[in-house]
Order: C-alpha cells, then structure tokens, then sequence
C-alpha cells in the first residue's frame, strides 16, 4: 500500500476515491508457520480502498455481506468473529467500530478488544497515516473445546479479512492528529477466500495447490494427509516453489544470492529441498514442480510464461549449488567430529551448529541425523539462542529489504525520492538507453536506486551523472504533475518500466525538459529545493543488476 500514501494524505488517484486492487505478496516474517492450513510465504491480497469516500460503517456492511450473503461467501453469521483496537496511551479503544459489528449481527461474544500488536496499522514509515484495524475470522471449529479467541494462533480461528481504519496522522514527535481525508483499507487473502468458498479444510486443498501436491506424492511415494510430518513438508514444498517462481519471474530481476532479497530467495528455495529430502526425494525436482506452477498462473500472471526459461534454469542452478552445500557442510562436520573426538567431547555446542547452518547452509536436522549416528548429543537450547537472535536481526533486515519505495513522507525523503528521476535519466544518458529502474528504497539518510547495466560503473562515469544532477538542480526546473492514460505517458516518452503495477490511467511527472516519468509521487515543486547531489556508492546488487546510494546535501 505505501505507494498510495500521497492519495491518502490528500493527492487525487487517477482512477477516483474507490479503488479495488489484486497485490501479489511475499510474506516471510512467520515462515516458521508456513505448513500449518493456512500460512503462506506467497499470496494476492485482494484490496478495497476509500480515499475520503466511505469510512467505518460502510466498510463493516460491506464487509459482512460479502461475507454472509448466499450471493457472495455464503459464510453462516455464527462461524465469524471479529477483532477491535482494545484501545492505548495514545487512542482510545474502538467502541464505534464494536456497536457497528453488533449492528449488523456480529454477538457481543464474538468481537474481541486486543491491542497494537493485532489491531492497530501504520504507519508506513516513521510518521504519516495510521490508525485502527478491525479483523475478520472463521471460526474452523478445530480445537472447538479450547478456549482460544481470535489472535491465538491455534488453528481454530484463521484471520481472512482485515479493515484498516485510517484516521489519524502520526508527526515527528509523536502525536496522532486527526486525519482530514479519513480512508479506508481493506485486505482480504485470495487463498483463504477460495478455501472458503470453495468449502475446503485448508488452502492446500484448492486447485491453486493440489496439482503441485499430486505431483509431490508421486516424486516421493508418499501420501498427502495421511501423516502429520510428511503433509506439513508436502504444504512447505508447494508453498515455498510457488513463492520462488514468483520471485524469480518477477521484473525487478531477483536471483538468489547470499545478501538481501536474493538470501530470502535462496533460503526458500533451499528450505524447500530440505524438506524434499524429507520425503526421500534425492534427485532435482523443483524446476518439475515450477513448470506446474507456471501453468496454473498463466493466464492471470503471463509473464511467468514469459520468463519460464530463466525460472527453471535459476532453480536447477540452485539445486546443484546446494547439493554441493550439503557436500561442504558434512566435511566440516566430519571434521567436527574428529576434533572432538580427539577432545573426548560428546555434545555438539549449539553454536557450531548454528555456525555450519548459517555459513554452509547445512540444515540442523541433518546435523542431528548424523551427530546421533556417531552417539553424540547436540545443545539445542544454544542452537535456539543462536538462531532466534539471527531471526531477530534479519526480521528487522527483511522489514526493510521488501518495503522498498519511501521510508516516510516526510520533506526530507520526498527530496530525495524526486532526485531518484534526476538519476534514472542522468544514468540513461551517460550509460545507455539500455538502463531501467529496478528498484529502489529511500530513507531519510539517503537513496537507494537499482538499475540495469551490466558493468562497473568507471570514476568519470559516476562524475558525469553527478554533475548531469547537480546541472538539472542548479537550473531550478519546475516539475509538473499530469493524470493521463498509460498508453498516452509512453506515447509521450514518460518512462514506464513496472507496467505490470500500473492502472488504466497514471499520474506522469515531469522535471522541465530534463526528464519524465510515471510515478505515484510525492515530489517537490521545483528541482531547486534539493540542494547538493552526491553518489556515496556505486556496487552491485545481482546479475546485471547495478546499486547506487546517493545523499543530498
């Protein structure tokens, strides 16, 4: 949603005040879950949106009759239960959003009051737009004589929509002022909703799923839903490919790697061969599994069709190179044991496990599988310890890898975002037409901008862009702001790279007669508010995939 955050704090969208969108979504902060019925690494989060239209009640009728009606889900009024703010130092609890549930037939006894860690969103950044949430659940009856609520993650109630109220503006020092433009969020996952619909158990049963499992039972001789153990590495299997080929048939040219995205990427798809092995699967499978995916997506995302060739090819590679891991990984081991051996030890310390997963990628289990057949004991609580405290540090690392876009709306940022198309152009002028955007992430230090090219960029090159910015600065450019279609930006000349994310119509930004571009915003009036331009690093970010870090000054 962040690319929204202009249009919510007042900017008109191109397509109106109610949007409804589709957002493909990678999601690795509770991967350790994914194999349960309804966690997933991949999803499409289907979106309504209410830029100062509608707010609260609209919002919960709507909702509930998409959910309840014969016409739509069908769900029975008597299987939901709903969640709201319970309240802070801050906002008081949202006692509207509660009576406007029980309006529409929702029991007292079903709506739940729990805090910021569950109902309360934003922002997306350190200041800007935020405000209370309001979470719909099914309740599963599994577990039914527990005493779990909504929020428990026992498995008895599975979250599928959430309402994000946003209402209030969060400033620099702290506060929470009232929006002026109040909006609407909605997120509602597309696999739950089939699941639903369709009265399956779980979203492994959809047809999104089941011929990536069929095809897994038959790699493995095994049964899907038949034991425990094997059905939650068949559903980490099917889930972790489909994330994978998403990623790798994505624009932006991710490929796995041992830093950033590319690390989450290759502890995806190398998770999903330990679990491979798991169920007795030797040789390489996942490029098999791929092409299913590939077929089941084709209409709706046709760029994996497209992009099939590098996807499989990316794969194969990655499973040769693990294979190679796992080689690497027993030496070591062995050497492990030789010097204890040697030492007369016989427990494997918890950080030499974690040091032979974390290094060569080995997996504990395999380390536990072959410690026990040499009579050793393993530390698991120092394994544990090892591994949460690198969760901790790649959980805050992840949060801003896949953000991506701006930290905030504050000044500071919007200055830099606006020096980013200054770059882009300067960049396709001194290197190349060939250069295209690939990404970039903008915090209040400085910019990142990931670009096509595929060389080192040389000291006279880096000079001249710099200079070519700091030119298109020092000329006080106005920049103007216009809303057409997307075919007629391109006809224009706007750049346009990420059309896969466009709407029919787009806001197209121009700087003089320097550059322009399609863009969400926010930027400023004129190029002279940016100051001094200057590129800190110029580095590598994947396979013809060039990294630049500016400030300004």
């Amino acid at each position: 949603m962040h690319p929204l955050v202009p249009y919510l704090l007042g900017q008109e969208h191109p397509e109106g005040r109610r949007l409804v969108n589709c957002q493909r979504c990678i999601r690795t902060k509770d991967i350790e879950d994914v194999g349960d019925a309804s966690h997933l690494t991949f999803f499409e989060m289907l979106g309504n949106w209410s830029l100062g239209d509608y707010f609260k009640q609209e919002a919960i009728e709507m909702s509930f009759e998409f959910l309840t009606s014969s016409q739509y889900l069908g769900v029975a009024v008597e299987d939901i239960a709903v969640t709201v703010f319970a309240g802070n130092a801050h906002v008081a609890a949202d006692e509207e959003s509660a009576r406007m549930w029980e309006a529409v037939g929702i029991p007292r006894s079903k709506i739940f009051f729990l805090g910021e860690e569950h109902n309360w969103w934003g922002p997306a950044g350190q200041t800007g737009p935020c405000g209370p949430d309001s979470e719909i659940f099914i309740d599963t009856k599994n577990n039914k004589d527990s005493h779990s609520t909504p929020g428990t993650d026992d498995g008895r109630y599975v979250e599928v929509w959430n309402n994000v109220f946003m209402q209030y503006n969060k400033t620099a020092a702290g506060g929470f002022l009232p929006l002026q433009r109040r909006c609407v969020d909605t997120g509602m996952g597309l696999e739950r909703s089939a699941a639903i619909l369709q009265k399956k158990q779980s979203v492994y049963h959809t047809e999104l799923f089941i011929p990536i499992i069929q095809h897994i039972e038959t790699l493995s001789s095994e049964r899907f839903d038949v034991d425990e153990r094997k059905t939650r590495a068949m559903r980490i299997i099917a889930d972790h490919i489909r994330a994978a080929v998403f990623i790798l048939g994505d624009q932006r040219a991710i490929l796995p790697s041992n830093i950033g995205q590319g690390y989450i990427l290759r502890r995806l798809i190398r998770r999903a061969m330990r679990f491979g092995r798991q169920l007795g699967i030797e040789s390489l499978f996942l490029s098999e599994l791929a092409e299913l995916v590939v077929k089941i997506y084709a209409v709706e995302h046709p760029r994996l069709e497209q992009e099939k060739s590098t996807i499989f090819s990316e794969l194969q590679k990655e499973e040769k190179r693990f294979f190679q891991t796992l080689d690497k990984g027993e030496r070591e081991l062995k050497k492990l044991f030789a010097d204890m051996q040697l030492k007369g030890k016989k427990r494997i310390e918890g950080k030499d496990l974690f040091h032979l997963y974390d290094t060569y990628g080995f997996p504990k289990e395999i380390s536990s599988e072959l410690a026990h057949e040499h009579n050793l004991e393993i530390d698991e609580e120092g394994f544990a310890q090892a591994y949460n405290e690198h969760q901790a540090k790649s959980k805050t690392d992840v949060k801003q890898t896949f953000k991506g876009g701006l930290q905030d709306a504050s000044e500071v940022v919007v200055r830099l975002h606006t020096a980013t198309h200054l770059l882009h152009q300067a960049l396709r002028i001194v290197l190349g037409l060939h250069v295209s955007q690939k990404g970039s992430n903008i915090t209040k230090e400085r910019l990142r901008f990931d670009f096509s090219h595929p060389n080192k960029m040389t000291e006279e090159e880096i000079s001249r862009v710099e200079a070519m910015v700091n030119d298109a600065i020092q000329a006080s450019l106005p920049i103007r702001v216009e809303t057409k279609s997307l075919e007629a930006a391109k006809k224009e000349g706007a750049l346009a790279f990420f059309t896969d994310t466009y709407d029919e119509k787009v806001t197209v930004y121009s700087i003089g007669d320097f550059s322009k571009e399609v863009c969400g915003g926010p930027h400023v009036e004129n190029t002279k508010k940016l100051g001094f331009f200057k590129i800190v690093k110029e580095q590598s970010s994947s396979m013809g995939v060039r990294r630049i870090k500016a400030t300004l000054e």
